[in-house]
């Protein structure tokens, strides 16, 4: 496995991965020092998530491998359908599974969902609208979904 630290708007970002594909994006908590040389492995994911942080792109096109159980997968499957700058709720997400009583089980896949951003985790809300359960902090999912949404808000001064 290779793997790299790069600088995002919302601190410092690793990536792991190989030939078999992209297989962890985690946001870090910690001051670290950005990759000097990115791994061919990951020049592609590194390129792309920069493209989105500057707005230019909205789909990822990667070779993913994220390692989890079934059930896991199948969650995380489930939520690279949603599309940029749309959120639905974990309610939402467990009736398009299959299983409206799943939703804690659902809640807790998309907790432990591996690759930040690239499979989009940080679109589903609470049944009410509110952001709940971010592993990477609710401060940067509200940034995120600031960040996708097709009104932007503008400053008065």
């Amino acid at each position: 496995m290779e793997s790299c630290i790069i600088k995002s708007p919302l601190g410092f970002t690793k990536i792991v991965g190989d030939n078999d594909g992209i297989s962890e994006v985690t946001i870090l908590n910690s001051q670290d020092k950005e990759t000097d040389i990115i791994p061919v492995e990951l020049e592609d994911c590194v390129i792309q998530l920069r493209e989105y942080f500057e707005g230019t792109r909205t789909e990822f096109d990667l070779k993913i491998n994220p390692q989890g159980t079934e059930f896991q997968q199948k969650v995380w499957k489930q939520l690279e359908q949603i599309p940029y700058g749309e959120t639905i709720s974990y309610l939402e997400l467990s009736k398009q599974l299959g299983d409206i009583k799943a939703i804690r089980a659902v809640a807790n896949a998309n907790g432990k969902n591996p690759l930040w951003i690239i499979v989009p985790c940080h679109r589903v809300i609470g049944s009410d609208g509110s952001l709940t359960g971010y592993a990477g902090g609710l401060s940067r999912k509200q940034w995120l979904l600031e960040h996708e949404s097709p009104y932007k808000q503008q400053s008065l001064f």
